[in-house]
């Protein structure tokens, strides 16, 4: 009976044993829970430093380039319009959308008949009024040879009437001789008066004979050219666009028939401000032949630009210019393109991040014992999202590259330099940010112990890889 109550109590021993041993290390756990989770004894404030990206103020030579779109067109484009009326009776194999044809070539043919015949006619009253001119051309020199016949009749009649007046003064001689050689002289110097007539008529004649040669070669001329403009042709080789004609159409006079394009001889033209404007003069004032690229989807094309409008229309602000495009393959007018346009290099310039730069146009300049000060520098352009800046003074001096509103003057930053060793990717943490991830790694059932225990290390360090906490946070949804 003894044995039996000692067992008893040996073994209500033993329980109560083990009952304080579990509540003993409940205890430990909770204890070691809450002092993780705590935010530590008292040591005093610690200063924070922040990473932060930084970079090298190097005064170098950049050309900034000029952003802008427009709209291709080309400086060689012709309005087929027929020049007469008629019916098609012939038409180039070519003359469709997009069809290309060569300098000269004979893009249709309208019904000549009606040309041709009053171009016969024309030819025929040319002949008759050649003629004519001949005819009087011969009248002119037999009026002239009347006319100098009858002058030398004239003298001689002249001459017998002195004659007999010389022989009257010596007494010989009658009156009558004398009456008779006077109206001899008389009438012979009436058929000169006649002849003279005569002549003005035949030179008249010939005038009037060369004005209707002259009216008749205006009119078969013309005759001619209404021939001609029943052929319509291409002045340059290019592409038909917009063309609207078919074989036995019927046209009327100066109805457009199509546009022929010189694909070869393309422009762009694009409107930008005055400021970007007055950057793309020379010191004269003229508009500098600075490269051009015009993009539209994968196709290409370079130039230079070539002239800018005279004037500003109404409602309209900024400068229109054009650029005339090298060897653009692919595109067409019409077309919009972006436009990059390389401007006049600037020296002892810097390229930085926009991000860099302030609302007031200051910099974070990194000074001594890494602590932040404020500088300024000038800006000179933007380049989408870079900036071109004159560094001045600042020349040779690090920056923050990307600011936030964490940063300011008298912050201390654990700079982080491009091409820098993998330890840069280290990072401080805050006493609470470290507490939640140490309590989401302990939390995490699936994660196997040896990884759990890795993980715990590093966060245990006073810098944390920044792959790592962005990893546990990624996975917890933070």
């Amino acid at each position: 009976m003894r044995f039996v109550l000692r067992s008893l109590l040996g073994l209500v021993h033993l329980a109560a044993a083990v009952a304080l041993l579990a509540m003993a290390g409940l205890w430990l756990r909770d204890a070691m829970e809450a002092r993780q989770a705590a935010p530590g004894p008292a040591e005093g404030a610690r200063e924070r430093v922040f990473a932060a990206n930084v970079l090298r103020l190097e005064p170098q030579t950049i050309a900034p380039f000029l952003t802008a779109y427009g709209t291709i067109r080309s400086r060689r484009t012709l309005e087929l319009r027929a020049a007469a009326e008629g019916t098609i009776v012939d038409i180039h194999p070519n003359f469709l959308e997009g069809g290309a044809v060569a300098a000269g070539d004979v893009l249709l043919r309208l019904d000549p008949r009606d040309a041709e015949a009053a171009r016969d006619l024309a030819e025929a009253d040319l002949a008759s009024a050649r003629l004519e001119r001949g005819e009087a051309e011969r009248a002119l020199v037999l009026a002239r040879d009347d006319l100098a016949a009858a002058e030398v009749q004239a003298d001689l009649r002249n001459q017998a009437l002195t004659r007999l007046e010389d022989l009257a003064t010596r007494g010989l001689g009658t009156a009558a001789d004398r009456e008779a050689a006077a109206l001899a002289a008389s009438s012979a110097a009436q058929g000169v008066l006649t002849r003279r007539q005569a002549l003005a008529e035949a030179e008249a004649r010939l005038d009037r004979a060369a004005s209707s040669v002259a009216r008749a070669e205006i009119t078969l001329a013309e005759a001619e050219r209404r021939v001609a403009d029943t052929v319509l042709s291409g002045e340059f080789a290019g592409v038909l666009s917009g063309v609207g004609a078919v074989r036995g159409g019927l046209v009327s006079r100066n109805e457009k028939l199509g546009d022929l394009i010189d694909p070869s001889a393309l422009e762009v033209s694009f409107r930008i401000s005055s400021a970007e404007f007055s950057r793309l003069l020379d010191e004269d004032g003229a508009l500098r032949a600075l490269p051009v690229q015009a993009t539209s989807g994968q196709a290409e094309a370079r130039g230079r630009l070539d002239r800018a409008a005279a004037s500003v229309a109404v409602g309209e602000s900024g400068r229109l210019v054009f650029a005339a495009l090298e060897r653009a393959e692919g595109l067409r007018p019409g077309d919009f393109v972006a436009l990059t346009i390389t401007e006049p290099a600037l020296q002892a310039v810097a390229m930085i991040p926009a991000a860099a730069l302030g609302p007031d146009g200051s910099v974070l300049l990194v000074g001594a014992e890494d602590r932040l000060e404020t500088g300024r520098v000038t800006v000179l352009r933007r380049q989408g999202d870079a900036v071109i800046v004159a560094p001045g003074n600042l020349a040779g001096r690090e920056i923050v590259a990307g600011r936030s509103p964490l940063l300011g003057p008298g912050i201390r930053i654990r700079p982080v330099r491009e091409g820098a060793p993998e330890e840069a990717s280290l990072i401080p943490l805050a006493p609470e940010r470290r507490a939640a991830l140490v309590a989401l790694v302990e939390a995490n059932e699936r994660m196997p112990a040896a990884a759990k225990a890795r993980v715990l290390a590093e966060l245990g360090q006073d810098l944390v890889p920044a792959a790592t906490v962005q990893r546990i946070e990624a996975r917890n949804g933070g």
